[in-house]
Parts: C-alpha cells; structure tokens; sequence
C-alpha cells in the first residue's frame, strides 16, 4: 500500500457531542494524528497525505482558525526530531502566501530538517484546495514559458505540490460525509475512494486496516474491462 491520503473530518462534531469547544476536538484530532502516522508505518504504508487546512477554512472564526495555526506549530516542535530519527520525510503542501511567519518558518524547519529522510513520506495538506493548487500550476506553466503544445501531464504534475509524490491509492474520508472538498482533485483521478462514519478523533489503527482491506478487495479496472464484463 503505497499512498493513502485521508480527509480529516469530525473534530467539531466529535467535541459537541460532549458538549465541549470545538478546539478540544481539534487538539484531540492531533492525538489521532500521531496515532495513525505511527500505524501506518508499522502497517508498511509508504505515503501519508493528511488533509489538516483547507483554502475554505479561512472562513472559520479567526479564533479558531489561529489555533489551528498553533496546532500545526505544536505538532512539528514535539514530534519533529521523533520523525526526523525514524527517518520520516514531512512535506507540507499548499499556498504558502498569506500565511503568518511564524508559520512559514515552521514549514521551511520541518522540510529542512526531514528533507533527507526516505523510510516514509508525511505530507499535510495545510492551506490547501485542489482547485487552487490546479490554478496555481497553470500560472507557473504560463510564467515559465511552457508552450501549450509542450505541455502534457507528466510536466504538469510537477509543476503541482505534490511533485516527486505518487498518486494517492486510496483517498479515506471520515465523519460520514460523502465528498471529497477540493481534496487532491488532480491526483485522485484513479484512487478508490473510502468513506466511514468514524470521527476522526475516534478514528483507529483497526480502522486504517479496514479501509486497506477494502481497498485490497476492490477489482482496479482504472478504464478497463475485466472478465465479467466481456463474459
């Protein structure tokens, strides 16, 4: 199981129904954060893409979306030199303009830092929208020079954040939404897609192993035929 990116979703829902501020989901949800990287490691998962902030969530109350920001920051100065030593790659995706510096000295730190590292690869999504990161392709192919005919997918796709990654295999979303909001939109293009009712802060290793099981199970025809259907 090469790449599996997962929609973190529930964090609010999951601290209302305990009848506490939706940032103790939030603080919760980073709990399940280093849960999670930890099982799928050890589950021998190559690529972890994690869906942390989106473009959209600028329209959340400033309060929460700066602790949101304070989170990031305190997950990469607790757990960085833990990942750095297991030799874990982090990357974090996204515009970067208009992020406070403080922010943006975290993220270049924790590149940095892990830039070597090659036994697994961390990538959250953080100020991310598929749309925009699309856009934001297209006017670096324009500044660049690229001509329309010389352009083709495999220029394309390095010129978006996630360069160098492969394609996600399977993209998890949980809370029982059924949408994929913005998420990687280029690079999906062909995941087997997996949607739990779990909050996320509830979300578990036997969870994970689930979805990789279905995954497992599916037929991955990607525009094919198998024998059934030509039988």
């Amino acid at each position: 199981m090469p790449h599996i990116a997962i929609i973190m979703d529930g964090n609010g829902r999951w601290a209302q129904a305990r009848r506490r501020p939706r940032l103790f989901g939030h603080h919760e949800g980073v709990k399940t954060v280093r849960r999670i990287v930890q099982d799928a490691r050890d589950i021998g998962v190559k690529y972890l893409t994690l869906y942390s902030f989106s473009t959209e969530n600028w329209n959340r109350p400033r309060t929460e979306i700066r602790a949101l920001f304070d989170l990031l920051k305190r997950y990469v100065e607790d757990d960085l030199e833990e990942l750095h030593c297991n030799n874990v790659r982090v990357r974090i995706i996204g515009r970067q303009d208009g992020l406070p510096d403080d922010i943006l000295r975290v993220i270049n730190h924790v590149e940095t830092r892990t830039r070597e590292n090659t036994a697994f690869s961390l990538n959250i999504a953080f100020n991310y929208g598929g749309r925009d990161e699309i856009l934001r392709a297209c006017r670096m192919a324009i500044k660049t020079g690229i001509l329309p005919d010389d352009l083709d997918e495999a220029k394309f796709e390095q010129l978006l954040d996630t360069a160098d990654l492969p394609e996600p295999d399977l993209v998890i979303r949980t809370s029982g939404e059924y949408r994929i909001s913005n998420f990687l939109l280029w690079q999906a293009a062909y995941a087997e897609l997996m949607f739990t009712d779990v909050l996320w802060p509830d979300f578990k290793k036997s969870d994970l192993e689930a979805a990789i099981e279905s995954y497992f199970a599916r037929n991955r025809r990607y525009g094919g035929l198998d024998t059934a259907d030509v039988a």
